[in-house]
C-alpha cells in the first residue's frame, strides 16, 4: 500500500484527537490532515473517525488499523536509534540491558567507560522481559543461564560465575553455622518465589530443604541479598558480588553445577561499530579482572 503518509496522519489524528493537533505534530497545514484522512477512508472504503465537535475518535476500524501503524512508528523509531548507533565516534547513546541483580558488579564498569568517553550517554536497563536487539531496544545485552540462540545475534561468553551459599554475621550469630549438608535442613533460608526455579543453584536447594524451611522468597535477586544480609536466612549470592559484603560468610564450597553463564549479546547490525566495539572491549578487559 502506497498510504503510509497517510496511514501517519491517521496516526497522528488518534494521538491529538484533533486535526490542528496532529497538523502541528506533522508540521502541516490542517487542510492536509483532512486530505489525507478522507484519502485513507476513501482507499480503505470504511470510517476511521468519529467527528463531532471536540475533535475526532477512532471507530472500530480505526483502532485496528491505528494499533499497526503504532507499531511500525515504533519500529522505525529504533531503527533510527540503531542507525545513529553506527557512527565512527564513541558518542551519543549506549544502551545496556542486564540483570539487576548484576548493577553491583556493572555500575562501576559503567561509570569508568563513561568517565573515558565523557561524549557518552548511558542508559542501564533491567527487566523482566528480554530486550529485542533487532528492534534496537538496546546495543549490548549481558545475559545470564543458557546460550541465547536468537537468529543474527552476535554471542560471546563474558564469564562463568559460580553462586555461593551463604550467611551474614547475624544470622549466625542467632542460629549458628550449619555444620554440613545433612544440617542444613535445621536452618532457614531466602529463596525464589518460583519452584521450582530453572537455576540449578535454586533446585538444589529446594530439593535438599524442602519449601517448609523457606522463610522470605522474592521474585529479585536484589531483595533476596538484602534479606540475606539482613539475617532473614541462608541464601545465594553471585561470587562477583560476594566481597562486597564482608559480613556475609561463606557455608559450604559451592559445586559445579552452581555456575552460571554470563553472555555477551549484540545483534549483527551494530555490532562492528565504533561505540560497541569500544565497550565490549572495556567490558571484557574488566572481567578479566573478576576472581570467582
Amino acid at each position: 500500500m502506497d498510504s503510509w503518509d497517510e496511514i501517519r496522519t491517521a496516526f497522528q489524528v488518534a494521538r491529538a484527537g484533533t486535526v490542528s493537533g496532529a497538523a502541528d505534530a506533522l508540521g502541516v497545514h490542517h487542510a492536509t490532515v483532512i486530505r489525507h484522512i478522507d484519502a485513507l477512508e476513501g482507499r480503505l472504503g470504511v470510517k476511521l473517525f468519529q467527528r463531532h465537535a471536540r475533535g475526532y475518535t477512532p471507530t472500530e476500524a480505526g483502532v485496528d488499523l491505528l494499533r499497526v501503524a503504532q507499531a511500525t512508528d515504533e519500529q522505525f523509531t529504533q531503527l533510527a536509534g540503531r542507525i545513529k548507533g553506527l557512527g565512527d565516534g564513541v558518542r551519543g547513546e549506549l544502551v545496556i540491558t542486564s540483570l539487576a541483580s548484576l548493577s553491583p558488579v556493572l555500575i562501576p564498569i559503567l561509570t569508568d567507560f563513561q568517565h573515558d568517553y565523557p561524549e557518552i550517554r548511558l542508559q542501564f536497563l533491567t527487566d523482566d522481559r528480554v530486550f529485542r536487539l533487532e528492534y534496537g531496544e538496546a546495543h549490548v545485552a549481558i545475559r545470564a543461564g543458557s546460550q541465547p540462540s536468537e537468529p543474527d545475534n552476535v554471542v560471546q561468553l563474558l564469564v562463568s560465575q559460580s553462586m555461593a551459599l551463604v550467611a551474614s554475621d547475624d544470622y549466625i550469630a542467632r542460629f549458628g553455622m550449619p555444620k554440613g549438608e545433612d544440617d542444613l535442613k535445621n536452618h532457614y533460608f531466602v529463596s525464589h518465589v518460583e519452584e521450582p526455579h530453572r537455576a540449578p543453584f535454586f533446585r538444589w536447594l529446594h530439593e535438599k530443604v524442602g519449601p517448609s524451611r523457606m522463610v522470605l522468597r522474592a521474585t529479585d535477586m536484589r531483595v533476596m541479598t538484602d534479606a540475606i544480609v539482613a539475617g532473614a536466612g541462608i541464601g545465594f549470592i553471585s561470587e562477583l558480588e560476594l566481597p562486597l559484603y564482608p559480613t556475609l560468610k561463606r557455608v559450604m564450597p559451592s559445586p559445579a553445577e552452581w555456575t552460571v553463564q554470563l553472555w555477551l549479546v549484540t545483534h549483527v547490525d551494530l555490532h562492528r561499530s565504533v561505540k560497541v566495539q569500544t565497550f565490549l572491549s572495556h567490558l571484557k578487559a574488566r572481567a578479566a579482572e573478576f576472581e570467582i
